[in-house]
């Protein structure tokens, strides 16, 4: 049984919002301190990602432990009441989480995913441990291309500079 009436309840879920989020911007606010820039909810690309970083051609989704079914999370539960629906709700949008993945996976997108409970909980005094953590994760997945540009001569002497190329093609629709 719900401890709230229905009119308090549909109040109470109304207030859950699906972009930026106090753990969203805890992250956001880190990685920028870290020196990372990105777009935020690009409606572009499949499943409008919380954090797009174009440089690294990643993408960051930050996910609700209950409705993306966070497994083995003790916040990712079935509620009592409704249950079927909660069921019916969460695995859609646990194959829809699948779904974009494969659509950005074939787009050569980078996708990581952070989980509330890991800045909520684990990372909640000090959210470095875990801005390392993807800062690796992005490192790691960068293809580096270095290319060679010419830039002058200068009194009988080239000037050459090595520069990590990024390649940025439109996202077919």
């Amino acid at each position: 049984m719900d401890i709230w009436d229905k009119k308090k309840r549909s109040e109470i879920m109304s207030k859950i919002r699906s972009k930026d989020t106090k753990p969203e911007l805890i992250l956001r606010k880190a990685l920028f301190a870290r020196g990372f820039r990105y777009r935020v909810n690009d409606k572009r690309l499949p499943g409008k990602p919380d954090i797009v970083l174009l440089k690294y051609k990643t993408i960051i989704f930050l996910h609700g432990c209950f409705w993306h079914r966070h497994e083995g999370c003790k916040y990712a539960y079935t509620p009592k009441t409704n249950t079927k629906f909660w069921i019916d709700k969460i695995t859609s949008n646990t194959e829809r989480d699948k779904r974009n993945l494969r659509k950005l996976t074939i787009l050569g997108w980078s996708v990581l995913t952070v989980w509330e409970c890991e800045i909520r909980h684990k990372y909640k005094h000090d959210i470095t441990p875990l801005v390392d953590k993807i800062s690796v994760a992005i490192q790691n997945n960068l293809p580096h291309k270095i290319a060679l540009r010419f830039y002058g001569e200068k009194e009988n002497e080239i000037i050459l500079v090595a520069e990590d190329v990024v390649e940025y093609r439109e996202n077919p629709k």
